[in-house]
């Protein structure tokens, strides 16, 4: 058989991400807080971008998107076609500055906070011990062993990571001098700090708060698992005492601190700030964008009155492709940020439909729903919608949710009506909340309760939405005091 080169054409369809598509992508999934930071990084990066100044206090939600569509009309007009824009034609356009904006416009110098009014900072657990290390006075090569002792505390204040016999090794000495500066260490503040385990924890802050109560100290090093089960008539049994002298003791352990370094701990709180909010406005439920925090943009005036200048002198320089570029990119990401905006409210309004009763009523009244089904109402792909409400919040006159939330699986009631998930949790977060927490209600009687309304679950489905919620078990929840 002979072989022979050939050349021939075909033609074929290919998906390939553009690089602005990419970016739109990346937006779009986007919190609030990274869009924020990514477009303040792209100010940075990008000298022709800057930001327009916040509109006045007085101006409502229904001025500011006024404004902000005014401010786009433009930039949509000009985007027929990405390879045909006139960037130059464009800019010259695009409203913008004479020069570049300074963000604390109204300030004067001596009005803004000094440098040692910005930074603030919090003591560690491990400054405070060492510092209270350093008051021993100890010799240089024990304070060694304790600071070894200190660093190697976990984010509770336990030590828990290595071992006692693994520091001597460290540090070159004994185990007993390592066991004699871990019980000096003991006694620091936090009380309980240093422990091993719960139980040493605990028995640390017993024996120095109640030294003589020795049922508390007995219930501790023998009857851990009873306390976290409430089994206080099995230890009254078995230390042969009363029920009301277990329970007394099951009080002053109720004030111990089970996690000694909680007070240092670099755990902050989460604040949530919406990207959307829903109000009721003439009858009608209405997505309102929050546009505040995240800057406006616009092309400066100072580079577009530079490429003016190129442009008269006629030639093609390293500078006017410099702009040009700068012009496109900037573009792209004020239609990005555009888009990702437009398709937020779109997705809102759509699960405004499908869920009016939740907005009306409650969470009860929430419906299944899945991605498909916003997804075919607003003509887009699931994967877009996914994007959208993964990370994004709403505030409502309910509370805020992620947007993800009002997405539920169904389970079909007694009636053969389609309930949410959500809506089943919140029935038995309720039943919970009403019940006698001297006689919490097992997981078999919840069951029962909600087939008097219509509801036709599992027990095992009931402690799987209990342990989703964070709902202990009624053993755990009952309280005799």
């Amino acid at each position: 058989m002979a072989m022979e080169l050939r050349q021939s054409v075909k033609m074929s369809q290919q998906l390939r991400m553009t690089p602005q598509l990419q970016q739109a992508i990346k937006l779009l999934q986007l919190s609030r807080m990274e869009l924020i930071a990514e477009v303040r990084q792209e100010m940075v990066e990008n000298p022709v971008l800057e930001e327009i100044p916040e509109p006045y206090e007085s101006e409502g939600p229904a001025e500011r998107e006024s404004d902000r569509r005014e401010e786009l009309a433009e930039v949509r007009a000009d985007e027929r076609d990405m390879g045909e824009v006139d960037w130059e034609a464009y800019a010259e356009k695009f409203g913008g500055s004479d020069g570049p904006t300074n963000h604390y416009k109204g300030m004067r110098g001596e009005d803004l906070p000094g440098l040692e009014q910005t930074l603030s900072t919090s003591e560690s657990l491990v400054d405070h011990l060492m510092e209270q290390l350093r008051l021993a006075e100890l010799a240089p090569e024990d304070e060694y062993v304790g600071a070894l002792l200190i660093g190697n505390l976990d984010e509770s204040g336990f030590l828990a990571s290595v071992s006692v016999e693994e520091i001597a090794e460290d540090a070159g000495t004994s185990v007993d001098r390592v066991e004699g500066i871990l019980a000096l260490i003991q006694t620091f503040d936090p009380v309980g700090v240093a422990a091993r385990d719960l139980r040493e924890c605990l028995l640390i802050q017993a024996r120095r708060d109640h030294p003589e109560f020795g049922l508390l100290h007995a219930m501790i090093e023998e009857h851990i698992p009873d306390l976290e089960r409430k089994s206080y008539g099995k230890i009254a049994r078995a230390q042969g005492v009363e029920l009301d002298e277990v329970i007394e003791a099951a009080k002053a352990l109720s004030f111990f601190e089970p996690r000694p370094g909680r007070a240092y701990s670099d755990d902050e709180p989460r604040y949530i700030t919406p990207d959307i909010y829903i109000r009721k406005l003439d009858g009608e439920w209405v997505p309102v964008l929050n546009e505040d925090g995240l800057p406006r943009l616009r092309i400066s005036n100072f580079y577009k009155k530079e490429l003016a200048r190129k442009k008269e002198e006629g030639e093609r320089d390293e500078v006017k492709d410099y702009i040009q570029d700068k012009l496109r990119g900037a573009l792209w990401l004020i239609r990005s940020i555009e888009q990702r905006q437009n398709t937020i409210v779109k997705v809102t309004e759509s699960i405004i439909k499908f869920q009016r009763d939740f907005f009306e009523k409650g969470v009860e009244h929430l419906k299944p729903l899945v991605l498909r089904d916003v997804a075919e109402d607003i003509g887009m792909h699931e994967s877009t919608v996914s994007r959208v409400t993964s990370s994004k919040y709403v505030h409502t006159p309910r509370g805020v949710f992620e947007l993800k939330y009002f997405f539920n699986s169904s389970i079909t009631n007694l009636g053969g009506d389609d309930l949410a998930s959500e809506a089943v949790k919140a029935k038995i977060r309720d039943i919970v909340a009403h019940e006698d927490p001297k006689k919490p209600l097992s997981d078999a009687r919840i069951v029962e309760l909600l087939k008097e309304e219509e509801i036709d679950i599992a027990r095992r489905t009931v402690a799987k939405y209990r342990e989703m919620m964070g709902i202990l078990s009624s053993s755990k929840r009952k309280q005799l005091f």
